[in-house]
C-alpha cells in the first residue's frame, strides 16, 4: 500500500505546509497590528492600508511591508 519513503515524506510535507501557513498567518498579523498602530500614517492612510491588508491578505501585507511602511527616525 504504502511505501517507506511515503511513510516519511508525506509528513514532513505537512508539517512544512502548516510551518509556512502559520509563518504567513503571524506575518499577516504584524503587518495588521504594524499598520494599525503606525504614527506615521495619518487616519485615512491607516484606513485604506487596513483595507486593503484584511481583504488582500498576504498580498496585502507584503505591498504593505514594501511600499506603505513608512520607516520612523
Amino acid at each position: 500500500m504504502f511505501g517507506f519513503i511515503e511513510l516519511i515524506l508525506v509528513p514532513i510535507a505537512f508539517l512544512l505546509a502548516l510551518s509556512f501557513g502559520v509563518a504567513l498567518f503571524a506575518f499577516w498579523i504584524w503587518m495588521l497590528i504594524d499598520c494599525i498602530q503606525s504614527k506615521a500614517l495619518t487616519d485615512g492612510e491607516k484606513i485604506g492600508w487596513t483595507l486593503a491588508i484584511v481583504l488582500t491578505h498576504a498580498l496585502g501585507a507584503l505591498i504593505y511591508l514594501l511600499a506603505g511602511r513608512k520607516k520612523t527616525a
